[in-house]
């Protein structure tokens, strides 16, 4: 997500290396989605290039490779877990959790599977849990049989909050295909851990993605004051000003949080002059 086109030479420099991409996002915020990680588990070698890039308190949440998510359906999956868990042991700290996003097609009948799995998992790392399927969210039974199999290894359930990209019709082509590809699923606003994760989707114009996002300015007011740490990602449909969207819902809650710390400074993207 560092390498998104739309923010070369506005938010970050342009041209820059690779090695030096994540580097410059870092300045811009202190926690990314590995989405990445989905597709292909990385090099060990590009892992460790991440954690240079990167102070020690950065926050990857790496989504687990879908070979074990989606093909095997977390069974039989001991070979290419462990790869995944090798490669990214560069990051020592900095591998806040290990997404775990099951398709919609995941239900509640699946949750002993997921239970197993979970229970197998190295206790070295955090994790936390995204699902789809509707019934989680609108059955009972379900959200409570997901909620002890989650608390039972100190897992937290990830909510993906699309109501506000939702709330009325797309505008823009970006927001047609997000309308086709993303989830619809009720709000859940619920911290199982003292790490909750959130993952918001606004719209493309920046004032109803501000709008959107009022209720999540409350609930992480309330974590952080009751002790907690949590994580928030801000989408758009393209993602254009994602990096600055991110900023200001930090300084939002900062301002009623004045202990929260600041986010660092951005990486001037010209170079700086005496004149």
């Amino acid at each position: 997500m560092w390498s998104h086109r739309a923010w070369q030479g506005r938010l970050l420099a342009h041209p820059l290396a690779p090695q030096e991409r994540l580097r410059h996002y870092a300045g811009w915020c202190d926690a990314v989605e590995g989405n990445t990680t989905f597709y292909a588990t990385p090099a060990r070698d590009t892992v460790a290039s991440w954690a240079r890039q990167t102070d020690p308190d950065f926050r990857f949440v790496l989504k687990i490779p879908k070979v074990i998510t989606h093909e095997r359906r977390l069974t039989d999956a001991d070979e290419p877990l462990r790869a995944f868990l090798d490669a990214i042991e560069p990051l020592g700290p900095r591998a806040h959790a290990l997404w775990i996003q099951l398709p919609g097609s995941f239900s509640p009948a699946d949750v002993p599977t997921l239970s197993r799995f979970l229970s197998q998992l190295p206790r070295s790392h955090r994790y936390a849990v995204e699902v789809r399927h509707p019934a989680f969210f609108a059955e009972p039974r379900a959200t409570r049989l997901l909620s002890e199999a989650l608390d039972a290894v100190a897992a937290e359930w990830i909510p993906f909050d699309t109501t506000a990209f939702f709330a009325s019709p797309p505008t823009s082509d970006a927001e047609r295909d997000a309308w086709i590809k993303k989830p619809r699923v009720p709000l859940r606003a619920l911290a199982l851990t003292d790490r909750p994760i959130v993952r918001y989707l606004g719209r493309d114009d920046p004032t109803r993605t501000i709008e959107g996002w009022q209720r999540w300015l409350d609930i992480v007011v309330g974590w952080l004051r009751e002790g907690r740490s949590p994580t928030m990602f801000v989408h758009t449909p393209d993602n254009a000003d994602a990096p600055v969207l991110a900023r200001r819902f930090h300084d939002e809650v900062r301002s009623r949080v004045p202990e929260l710390e600041a986010l660092p400074e951005p990486i001037p993207v010209e170079p700086l002059t005496l004149f």
